[in-house]
């Protein structure tokens, strides 16, 4: 159960650089706090990288075509979903945003079986169903603490699919790169992917909106605690990932919604409602059932 407890992991630090970055929107613009989030975590995953280097010395990576496909479209499908995320909890609110995010658990499950080849026990397929129908009651809240909650549910379900395609192509981007040593894989492909991301968001912004950029680098003091807070994120779910079906993987990690109700409640004054408690306990049960799949 090695990946459950990375899964938890990375769910609590997610749930701290989602805070931080939609804190950043205000000033940088959904692309800006979406770039803080590989540019200032990339630092930490080339340290990462040379920790499972140590204790791994004689792997052998297979940077070919089978590890690049994946790679680079999960990487693109990632930045696409961070900025839709991050918009859909600007208008529906953080905890709403964050839910809505886990429609990504059903498109991971049949993603994972149609185009990888990944299947779960009929315990799991029930535990993700279940998860699933929770979250279908969390995406119609009758009051949210957004703005434009229709137009933050279709950004929140668009991030859910999104995220739900990049964690099944990151999980076989590592099987590809290194089989035999899924931590120093997981470390490894953190980085590629995020150094490709900062550098792609990077040329953007110059393009698009070089205030935006300016406004991440002067506010380096937060941009680093969501950058830090990101790569260890990123480091929990790319192991998981090495370890067991993105399905899996993807409900459990639903229990950072508790988590972010918690975070939305004292950081952003935002309340939740019975629907909203309700949806929470029966993806609960379904992400115990999922997690013993």
């Amino acid at each position: 159960m090695l990946w459950a407890g990375a899964t938890i992991a990375a769910a609590a630090f997610q749930v701290g650089r989602n805070a931080l970055q939609r804190g950043m929107m205000s000033r940088t613009g959904p692309w800006g706090a979406t770039l803080v989030r590989f540019l200032f975590g990339l630092p930490f995953s080339l340290v990462f990288v040379a920790v499972a280097f140590a204790f791994a010395p004689d792997v052998a990576p297979r940077f070919g075509a089978a590890f690049w496909w994946p790679a680079l479209s999960g990487a693109l499908a990632q930045v696409l979903a961070t900025a839709a995320l991050l918009l859909a909890m600007h208008y529906a609110g953080f905890a709403v945003g964050t839910a809505l995010q886990q429609s990504s658990v059903p498109l991971a499950a049949i993603a994972g079986l149609l185009v990888f080849g990944d299947n779960l026990s009929p315990l799991g397929w029930s535990g993700v169903t279940l998860t699933t129908l929770g979250l279908a009651i969390l995406v119609w809240p009758r009051r949210t603490g957004g703005q434009k909650p229709v137009l933050g549910v279709g950004l929140g379900v668009a991030s859910g699919l999104l995220f739900g395609f990049a964690l099944n192509a990151f999980r076989h981007a590592g099987l590809r790169l290194e089989p035999q040593h899924p931590f120093f894989a997981a470390m490894a492909s953190v980085a590629i992917v995020q150094a490709v991301q900062a550098g792609t968001l990077i040329l953007y912004l110059l393009w698009r909106d070089r205030p935006a950029l300016v406004a991440v680098i002067t506010g380096w003091r937060v941009s680093f605690g969501a950058g830090l807070f990101g790569a260890l994120a990123s480091s929990g779910w790319f192991f998981a990932l090495n370890l067991a079906p993105a399905a899996a993987v993807r409900a459990l990690g639903v229990i950072e919604m508790p988590i972010a109700a918690l975070a939305g409640h004292r950081l952003f004054r935002e309340g939740l409602g019975f629907r909203q408690m309700l949806g929470i306990v029966v993806v609960t049960i379904g992400v115990a059932m999922t997690a013993r799949f």
